[in-house]
């Protein structure tokens, strides 16, 4: 089996070893000629058995719109394009419409893995018409974890349902990695009466109700970094976390965790916050509690 395969970045150029090693042919494209096996999208084409399978793994947005538009030019009817980057669910309607006029089919699949899928897999959410899905079963068995294929993959239903499912997937991951965040800041306060803070968290991984993988990362992280002295603590949002909760917003769908867990990322990018400053002065005026003085 064939496939093709734009954006060889830190997931795509897992992604195209990972499927390497499934015995899939892979012809890879990218901007950076060192990592590319071709030199452009029209190569790209001429080098796929006929009808093709395109996977678009590049930044959402832009970069996205405009793959999509050059892959309409190079394509055939009765091709098939799946967008595995991070696109907004809405931004799949149109694209699949724009590939429509030439006949060319489209999948847009959530994908869940990090670096660490070339080694463990990654979780995938696809949305699209049934016979494109299992048309690309091979290569979705290929990139997903070993064991059932229900415990890695889900083919969520029509156009942009993929995006969908993934967008929720990351928005309750914000939440997630917020409350473990809050707890290593408690376990880590000056009252000292924590003495393994590292400990604690490894001590989680087995037969406690908050175990997870993210559990697992953290532990590491803190073994290379117990007080994250390397670290500052800015954070920024990769664009899911907004639009789940604008999803929230306009199906009335109380989500109040992970709209906290956003708005905590956006007071780590203050190095003073206004906001905390108006409540200092706040407490000041009503109960004359004191204000610590600016340098």
């Amino acid at each position: 089996m064939h496939l093709g395969l734009i954006g060889l970045g830190k997931m795509g150029n897992n992604m195209r070893e990972r499927l390497r090693e499934a015995q899939i042919e892979v012809v890879g494209y990218d901007s950076n000629p060192a990592v590319s096996d071709v030199a452009d999208l029209a190569a790209l084409a001429a080098a796929l058995p006929t009808p093709r399978i395109v996977w678009v793994m590049v930044p959402a947005g832009v970069i996205t719109d405009s793959v999509i538009s050059d892959l309409a030019g190079v394509l055939d009817s009765g091709d098939l394009v799946i967008d595995g980057g991070n696109s907004r669910f809405t931004e799949d309607f149109k694209h699949a419409e724009q590939l429509s006029h030439s006949g060319i089919n489209f999948v847009d699949a959530g994908v869940s893995g990090g670096v660490w899928g070339l080694k463990n897999g990654y979780g995938l959410m696809v949305g699209g018409d049934k016979a494109d899905v299992e048309r690309a079963m091979p290569m979705f068995d290929a990139l997903r974890p070993e064991g059932p294929r229900a415990e890695g993959f889900v083919h969520v239903g029509e156009v942009g349902a993929g995006h969908y499912a993934k967008m929720v997937h990351n928005g309750i991951e914000y939440a997630l990695m917020q409350a473990y965040a809050e707890g290593y800041e408690l376990l880590d306060t000056k009252k000292d009466i924590i003495k393994d803070v590292t400990g604690t968290f490894k001590a989680w991984q087995r037969g406690t109700v908050v175990r997870s993988w993210l559990l697992e990362l953290l532990v590491l992280a803190l073994e290379e970094d117990p007080e994250f002295v390397d670290i500052e603590g800015y954070v920024e949002d990769s664009g899911e976390g907004r639009w789940t909760i604008e999803e929230a917003i306009a199906n009335a769908v109380p989500v109040p965790t992970i709209s906290a867990s956003i708005f905590a990322r956006f007071v780590s990018r203050q190095e003073d916050s206004p906001a905390m400053k108006a409540v200092a002065a706040l407490r000041n005026q009503f109960g004359g509690h004191a204000v610590k003085k600016a340098d």
